[in-house]
């Protein structure tokens, strides 16, 4: 959004922008042969980054858990079976979410 630059702008202040963070994918190819119950993700970025390591990955019976729509979005779009959702009315952070999933898994 244009809010705060379009402000000091009208305030005719000195003004420059900043980088304050920059979203980078790590190289994770030494997991390649590393198997995990649930893989959490809370941006799209995480899963770019997922794909961008493993090109073939394949969920099999990994959970996947996303948290936001943008990230549920990028998820879809990637072919992810989306396994654990938040937040929700039910279950507003992660925690309660994994929480909610690992206990309805655990009465099977």
């Amino acid at each position: 959004k244009t809010i705060v630059p379009d402000t000091l702008d009208e305030m005719k202040l000195n003004w420059k922008r900043g980088i304050f963070y920059k979203t980078v994918i790590s190289d994770l190819s030494d997991l390649r042969n590393v198997y995990y119950d649930v893989l959490v993700f809370f941006s799209p970025s995480g899963i770019e980054s997922l794909l961008k390591n493993f090109p073939d990955f394949e969920q099999n019976n990994t959970r996947i858990a996303v948290f936001g729509n943008s990230t549920i979005q990028a998820a879809t779009e990637a072919g992810l079976r989306i396994d654990i959702k938040a937040p929700t009315p039910e279950t507003p952070s992660m925690t309660m979410a994994l929480q909610k999933y690992i206990t309805s898994v655990n009465k099977k």
